[in-house]
């Protein structure tokens, strides 16, 4: 779990947590993701009707996309939804070796995307892992996974299980998702025993962006449903049944700020293009990120926009026209909140990608497209 430590006047820094679970029997929190699903079951087909078997799919690399919807979400039953999700839910554990910290272990939660078994995880669960395995909602025996691909950056890796007729989940569409709707956290926090455990709480904002130590993650949703250890990688559900998020930070205050129940979840709009670039880099094509050639720095005085702290020489920076203390306030027409924003925005495009960009200097906009290019080596 990525801890987002609240300080005044700072950058965020995320910190991972340890992950580790000593063999000598002490449980060491992965701090942060989603809290799991009650009791596997039964699905509820009736309720939310849905067939309870696995969906005949014309394409296994399909993802089940919830329909489009006006109105208010109706209210949760969170024991239904639970138990409607529950069988999607997978634990992933992973066996982790470090020249310092000798052999230990990371445990998440996973979400089952096709019923010939991929399965989304975050990938701070399985770096670095020498073997992962997976296990099924109501079964007693872990499976083997072998791991497809990793964003690093963007915090996901995809798994494959073998085998056929896993129960997939569905997926919102990104237009139903709305600030205030019920949701629940599902996963299986602290790697306690049984049946994954579940949240209760709300969407509280959308579009949130974050630093971690790899980077910035961008298109978060918030939410003040309870994240815990052991959760990451799995789903932020709606109230019917559809995956809106993955679990994946958590902020934790300290002496000077407090943070209650401010929790992240990788939103499905952002999480599905990933997908499909994982299921490419799995396939043996590699996605380079964009670089523009610019150091950014958060503004101080309560403004939105980020500032830009120097120029690299030769850049498609300095050739767009780009220069120091210039600020930048949006990004192919979305607002930038912070240096975070401009980092996620920039890593999410490619080379050859003509970004838009708009910044104010000296009291003046203008309106600029920078050519990205590739990252020189270092």
């Amino acid at each position: 779990m990525i801890d987002v430590p609240l300080t005044p006047a700072v950058d965020p820094q995320p910190t991972r947590p340890r992950k580790w679970l000593r063999r000598v029997g002490a449980l060491m929190a992965v701090t942060l993701f989603a809290v799991a699903a009650g009791t596997c079951g039964a699905l509820i087909g009736q309720w939310l009707d849905r067939d309870p078997s696995p969906p005949q799919r014309a394409s296994d690399d399909a993802l089940e996309i919830g329909a489009a919807r006006d109105g208010d979400m109706p209210r949760i039953n969170v024991a239904k939804v639970a138990e409607y999700v529950a069988p999607s839910v997978v634990t992933v554990s992973a066996d982790i070796e470090d020249e310092l910290l000798g052999p230990g272990g990371s445990i998440g939660t996973g979400l089952i995307l096709t019923s010939d078994g991929e399965i989304l995880t975050n990938a701070h669960v399985v770096e670095g892992a020498t073997k992962i395995r997976i296990r099924l909602a109501g079964q007693t025996e872990p499976i083997a996974a072998t791991l497809l691909a990793t964003d690093v950056g963007n915090d996901l890796a995809l798994l494959r299980v073998s085998g056929d007729g896993y129960q997939p989940a569905t997926i919102a569409h990104p237009d139903s998702v709305r600030i205030g709707d019920d949701v629940v956290a599902i996963g299986f926090a602290l790697d306690l025993d049984g049946d994954p455990s579940v949240t209760l709480g709300i969407i509280s904002a959308l579009d949130r962006t974050i630093v971690s130590g790899d980077g910035a993650l961008d298109g978060l949703i918030q939410t003040d449903a309870a994240i815990s250890s052991g959760n990451s990688g799995g789903p932020l559900v709606n109230s019917l049944g559809e995956v809106v998020g993955i679990n994946t930070a958590v902020a934790r205050g300290d002496s000077s700020v407090a943070a209650i129940n401010i929790g992240f979840a990788i939103s499905m709009a952002e999480a599905i293009p990933i997908i499909e670039s994982l299921r490419a880099k799995a396939g043996g094509v590699e996605r380079s990120e964009g670089y523009m050639g610019v150091g950014v720095d958060d503004r101080r005085d309560g403004g939105q926009g980020a500032i830009v702290a120097n120029v690299e020489p030769e850049s498609p920076a300095e050739a767009a026209g780009i220069m120091e203390d210039d600020l930048v306030i949006s990004i192919n027409e979305v607002a930038v909140d912070g240096a975070a924003g401009v980092v996620a925005a920039v890593r999410d495009s490619e080379p050859g990608d003509r970004v838009k960009i708009v910044v104010l200097r000296a009291g003046n906009e203008l309106k600029l497209t920078v050519t990205l290019a590739d990252r020189p080596e270092s």
